[in-house]
């Protein structure tokens, strides 16, 4: 097997980064490249083991991944964010999955929702933001119609089918990845947080008929390079850009390739729930400053969908 590890950062990962590339000097199928595609006006990092490339590229999450990959020149290509861990045997397993199942995209469970308290798996449940569910033997994630996602609560197998994973790590082709168009999803770039691109991209290669793998308990480990702190004005910044995210989410890839009455009236029921539980919960909590952000964000993220911008984005076409 032939790949090239491609790496999007700021540079300023520090030890995280460095261990990253420790992991991948020790894997027992070694990269042909590693090529780090770093935000233009960033300094190279001095954390190194002498095999990576730097490419000066716009920042941005979607634009330092939704790229031509030019300088590529293997078959696979292992995506990543630059504050992991990986396993030594990590890239020889996950090809093996994808030989073995036949798929065409393989992504590690980087973040295990089964870890939440069960109080937080009830509120998340509650406003539809994520919905546990019983191990069915063949789904990991998938995405519902009110733009969150289910998940396998208790899997027994290594394995899983999904329609959307954590963007932080995933193998595949070079050619399956370019044919999604990752580009076209601008529009996330514009977000006042990063937010959503994961689901985005996965979503959009589920829907033109890539079949996506989840591996659960790889190993893998994400160290978390961003910050943990939450100040006030982050916190306010993340609820914007999540409503905001939401709203175009559920417009572009759930009920506008959707052509059935009956299923496009199904999932405005269930996008109307989703926004108005939680606005109710600002409600009830008298918390009218967020009441009002949130509002905002929906009426922001119409106007987008209603502007000549959207307009002219190619529209989701659905091949499953």
């Amino acid at each position: 097997m032939n790949y090239t590890a491609v790496i999007r950062t700021l540079g300023t990962a520090g030890e995280k980064y460095q261990i990253l590339l420790d992991s991948l000097n020790r894997q027992t199928v070694q990269p042909s490249k590693i090529l780090v595609y770093i935000a233009e006006g960033y300094a190279i990092p001095k954390e190194t083991i002498g095999k990576e490339q730097y490419i000066y590229v716009k920042k941005g999450m979607v634009a330092q991944r939704a790229l031509l990959y030019h300088e590529v020149d293997t078959e696979f290509i292992l995506f990543l964010d630059d504050d992991l861990f990986l396993p030594d045997n990590f890239v020889e397993k996950m090809y093996s999955f994808l030989e073995k199942n036949h798929a065409d995209v393989i992504s590690p469970d980087i973040f295990p929702n089964a870890e939440r308290p069960f109080l937080g798996k009830c509120m998340m449940m509650l406003s539809g933001r994520m919905v546990a569910r019983k191990d069915d033997g063949k789904w990991g994630y998938k995405v519902m119609r009110n733009s969150g996602y289910s998940y396998n609560n208790h899997p027994k197998l290594q394995v899983y089918w999904s329609q959307t994973n954590a963007a932080a790590c995933f193998l595949c082709k070079k050619t399956d990845f370019l044919k999604i168009h990752f580009e076209e999803e601008w529009w996330m770039d514009s977000l006042k947080y990063a937010l959503g691109d994961d689901q985005v991209m996965y979503y959009k290669m589920y829907l033109s008929g890539l079949r996506q793998l989840t591996w659960f308990g790889s190993g893998i480990k994400h160290l978390d390079a961003g910050t943990s702190m939450m100040n006030e004005d982050k916190e306010r910044m993340l609820i914007y850009s999540d409503f905001r995210f939401k709203t175009i989410f559920w417009y572009r890839f759930i009920y506008q390739p959707d052509k059935d009455f009956f299923s496009r009236f199904w999932s405005i029921i269930c996008i109307g729930y989703a926004l108005g539980f939680t606005l109710f919960i600002s409600t009830l909590k008298c918390n009218l400053d967020i009441l009002k952000l949130k509002y905002r964000a929906i009426k922001e993220a119409i106007d987008f969908i209603k502007s000549e911008e959207y307009k002219n984005l190619p529209l989701i076409k659905k091949m499953i």
